[in-house]
């Protein structure tokens, strides 16, 4: 979809691990749907972050668990 809507491919975003300083469940109401939103959240040492979906809260708990595991955090 992206290669369609962007002329351009996107560069892959990189950090090493070691800066990779807490990971988060995030959550969120869309207030069109009222729908629940979850994402696995990385956070950085300098403040940045990625957001990773998934299907519900508890989706995203396991993500975070196992990112955090494979992390040693």
């Amino acid at each position: 979809m992206q290669r369609k809507m962007l002329l351009w491919s996107l560069k892959p975003v990189e950090a090493p691990l070691s800066e990779i300083a807490e990971v988060t469940v995030d959550s969120a109401v869309d207030r069109a749907s009222g729908v629940e939103i979850c994402h696995s959240m990385l956070i950085t040492r300098a403040g940045g972050g990625w957001a990773f979906p998934a299907a519900d809260k508890k989706d995203a708990q396991t993500n975070a668990a196992a990112m955090r595991s494979f992390l040693g955090l």
